[in-house]
């Protein structure tokens, strides 16, 4: 009897990596997917916070995707790991922080350790030739396959017709004539077959998985590094990133000002970890201080935190500064005009 093959998938939550294992599923692989947890995913709770994405429903895409072909999931925390990748990307950066053809070399990577630790034969991706500039090239596409050492244990079952056989398909593992031949920037080739296997609920194609491709969050980032006078971060740092109004009105210290109840709630973790200021009597933002601020810095602190509440057009309006180390103080301010704030301080 044929052994049943077994692959391991690439699974972003995006409709490539769905289609991906399912072509390879049909040829009856076993197919089992792995998302890599690198802390600038989209995927999570992040996005759930804000009401303007109420509509969207607040699932982590990689999870329900899985659930829908029916196979076990893998998910892996690469943080640690991951910021080599970013600090010193061997290939550079995209448009802004994405280091995306070193990213899909170590995914790559860190996947043919998997397959080599738990008896797996073969790796799937959802790539499509000229689908995106920087990563997935035909030259982009090889490099992805020697830096990680996938060689030709790679599959890319939606292109696969375009590229040199792989060892499954020459081996005979799967049927070659049963692959696609997709290329270029189109969606149109990935939603009819989607229609024909009859999914007609994915995440958005082409909507991005990482918050390393947004040019406010890499304005964001490299703030941070440029304040800090040193490129690393923690988990908690890239976090709150993601979240909130950023303001620097000072070189050495900045606000992260929630913009509404579920913001606030998610700041709300945080502080223990900050001085942080909200109005004492009025409807307004909780908002955390990062870095050293003196007195005079937690002034204009406070009439910025009025300025952003519902009392900001008042004359005056009490405002608590918690300390994260001592007691609270309450300062009565004025709260600062919007013109009266530079467009440079917003991140």
């Amino acid at each position: 009897m044929n052994k049943q093959r077994k692959a391991i998938a690439l699974i972003s939550g995006g409709l490539d990596s769905m289609l991906a294992a399912k072509v390879i599923q049909e040829q009856g692989v076993h197919v089992e997917g792995i998302n890599f947890y690198t802390g600038f995913c989209v995927e999570g709770h992040t996005h759930a916070i804000r009401k303007q994405n109420s509509a969207r429903p607040k699932r982590n895409n990689a999870l329900w995707v899985a659930e829908q072909l029916g196979i076990k999931l893998h998910i892996i925390d690469v943080v640690d790991e991951y910021k080599d990748v970013l600090l010193n990307p061997k290939f550079g950066y995209g448009a802004n922080m994405n280091p995306c053809l070193d990213c899909k070399c170590f995914m790559v990577g860190k996947a043919r350790e998997w397959i080599e630790q738990n008896g797996f034969d073969f790796i799937i991706t959802g790539e499509v030739i000229g689908q995106r500039p920087m990563s997935q090239r035909r030259d982009a596409m090889a490099i992805v396959a020697r830096e990680s050492g996938g060689n030709d244990l790679l599959l890319r079952p939606l292109c696969a017709r375009n590229l040199e056989p792989s060892l499954p398909e020459r081996a005979g593992w799967v049927d070659r004539e049963r692959l696609l031949g997709f290329n270029g920037r189109s969606r149109k080739p990935q939603m009819a077959l989607a229609s024909q296997y009859g999914l007609t609920d994915f995440a958005q194609p082409a909507g991005g998985c990482c918050f390393l491709t947004d040019a406010s969050y890499s304005h964001k980032l490299v703030d941070l590094w440029t304040a800090r006078q040193q490129r690393d971060y923690e988990l908690d740092d890239i976090m709150l990133l993601k979240v909130g109004r950023h303001l620097r009105p000072r070189p050495h210290f900045k606000l992260i000002i929630g913009r509404e109840e579920g913001e606030n709630k998610f700041l709300e973790g945080y502080r223990k970890q900050f001085t942080h200021l909200y109005a004492e009597h009025h409807t307004g933002p909780l908002v955390l201080i990062d870095g050293m601020a003196n007195d005079a810095d937690l002034r204009l602190a406070a009439r910025l935190t009025a300025r952003f509440g519902k009392g900001r057009d008042l004359d005056e309006v009490p405002i608590i500064i918690q300390h994260r180390h001592g007691p609270p103080q309450t300062v009565v301010v004025t709260p600062m005009p919007e013109a009266d704030i530079p467009r440079e301080w917003y991140l």
